[in-house]
């Protein structure tokens, strides 16, 4: 069995306007697996400033990935703990590689194109006649649950495009989540909380930045509106780190993102120490590629979570690898008849 990566530029149809600014371009890495019958292949999927292992010596580490790939799966996945997107490409991969196909990795009625996953529209950050363009391209496409990115422009704009969303649609024809991916502080975030809710918001995802579990819980058991958990999780390997995190910031939601919080059998054990305590959850994708998000969505599927999740990004690129994956009225469908086009890569 042999191993080999391959770095991949994505480029956004129009630059993604985000806390951490304006992204034009996104780099990621297909890792690809050959046993001499079969091919398997993952996405690697590290996200610059926000991934744990975001570090000089990254390709490094893939590469020692590809040649110790031999390596019994316990052991390489205790290896790459501290890597998670790696460890989430070589996931994908292996499960690939085991697969009847290597993209159909969870057969389901999904896979077979018999059923779907509702999905919410993203809005993404930008001046206000930008995201309400945005706005109504979704609800024109037939969403009726829509996450809107925050922080990037002056508070009070944002909070009038939500009053002029709710002016037009109700809260029983439009759910709205919000992200602010940390971009309030511990001292204003209460009274920003309360002027969101006042819109009649579903949730907010990580309101404060990570790290400030005190506060987080002050605001978890304060804040009239569902606070939910998504850079917190990252970089929390072990479960008593979970448990901690959890029992002591007592979110409403949390946010599962398979490649920064080290792929499918890690998210599957924070959705199981959530349920245990009462805690909800979705699954989102962190812009990769069509390869990635497909094996995110089958994955999701068999969770059977029927909340809309956060699985809409494989549209933003000018150069995607072609999928047969489908976005139609706000729902994600895999066209069981549709093809993939890989010849981009050397897989």
């Amino acid at each position: 069995m042999k191993a080999a990566f391959q770095k991949y530029v994505l480029e956004f149809k129009q630059p993604a306007g985000t806390s951490r600014g304006i992204l034009k371009t996104k780099n990621t890495w297909f890792l690809m697996i050959d046993n001499g019958v079969k091919k398997g292949i993952g996405e690697v999927n590290m996200f610059p400033g926000l991934s744990i292992d975001d570090r000089t010596d990254f390709e490094e580490k893939l590469q020692w990935t590809c040649d110790h790939i031999k390596l019994p799966l316990v052991k390489m996945m205790q290896a790459l703990k501290e890597w998670p997107s790696i460890l989430f490409g070589y996931e994908m991969a292996m499960k690939s590689l085991q697969s009847s196909d290597p993209f159909t990795l969870f057969p389901s009625m999904f896979t077979e194109g018999h059923d779907a996953i509702s999905i919410n529209g993203l809005v993404w950050m930008g001046n206000q006649d930008f995201m309400m363009q945005q706005l109504e391209e979704k609800l024109k496409a037939g969403f009726d649950c829509i996450k809107m990115k925050i922080g990037a422009i002056d508070f009070e704009s944002e909070m009038s495009l939500l009053k002029l969303i709710r002016s037009r649609f109700s809260e029983s024809e439009i759910t709205i989540r919000v992200d602010a991916n940390g971009a309030f502080t511990p001292e204003n975030a209460l009274e920003k909380l309360e002027e969101i809710a006042s819109h009649q918001v579903h949730s907010i995802e990580q309101p404060i930045a990570q790290g400030q579990w005190q506060e987080m819980a002050r605001l978890c058991e304060q804040s009239p509106l569902d606070i939910a958990l998504d850079e917190e999780l990252i970089g929390l390997y072990d479960i008593e780190e979970k448990i901690n995190c959890l029992e002591t910031i007592q979110p409403q939601y949390i946010i599962l993102k398979p490649a920064l919080i080290g792929g499918f059998q890690s998210s599957r054990e924070w959705i199981n120490l959530a349920t245990e305590r009462a805690i909800n959850w979705w699954v989102t994708s962190a812009l990769e590629s069509n390869i990635g998000l497909n094996a995110i969505a089958q994955f999701t599927y068999t969770l059977g979570n029927k909340m809309p999740q956060g699985l809409g990004t494989g549209s933003l690129y000018t150069n995607n690898i072609d999928a047969p994956l489908e976005i139609k009225k706000g729902h994600l469908y895999c066209n069981a008849s549709g093809s993939w086009n890989t010849n981009d890569l050397k897989f």
